[in-house]
């Protein structure tokens, strides 16, 4: 007879693609002594009690990088299951307003293009959004 596992934790993340005025994307850089450390992903933060997944993205990115942005509409939602936990991936475009990114959170930040945003490796999960993204 199999023991009973208990469910994995389940994360419901808000999750920007911030698009400057020039078609680049803002992408940042893990710490490398974290969770899937050194790896590049799109920025945002799990939900609170009681915020919208716009309110939670506004709010990660002030909070993450400085700055301010409009969150547009929803780009994809992602289920993905990793060992110890499952995320539920949020994902909107978001327009970048104004403020100067800092990583605050993070290692490192970089605007790319979508030809160059291959060449950083992400988590499995956000390579599905990279999929998603208009070519």
């Amino acid at each position: 007879m199999r023991e009973q596992s208990s469910p994995l934790p389940h994360k419901q993340i808000g999750v920007a693609v911030i698009w400057n005025e020039r078609g680049q994307i803002l992408i940042d850089r893990r710490r490398p002594e974290g969770l899937m450390g050194g790896m590049w992903e799109f920025p945002g933060g799990k939900i609170e009690a009681n915020e919208t997944v716009q309110d939670c993205i506004k709010r990660e990115i002030r909070e993450e990088l400085a700055i301010e942005i409009e969150v547009e509409e929803h780009l994809i939602t992602i289920d993905h299951a990793y060992t110890h936990f499952r995320v539920t991936l949020n994902v909107h475009h978001c327009r970048y307003l104004s403020g100067e990114p800092q990583p605050l959170v993070c290692d490192e930040i970089r605007w790319v293009t979508l030809e160059e945003i291959n060449q950083f490796p992400f988590p499995e999960a956000n390579t599905e959004i990279i999929r998603a993204l208009p070519q």
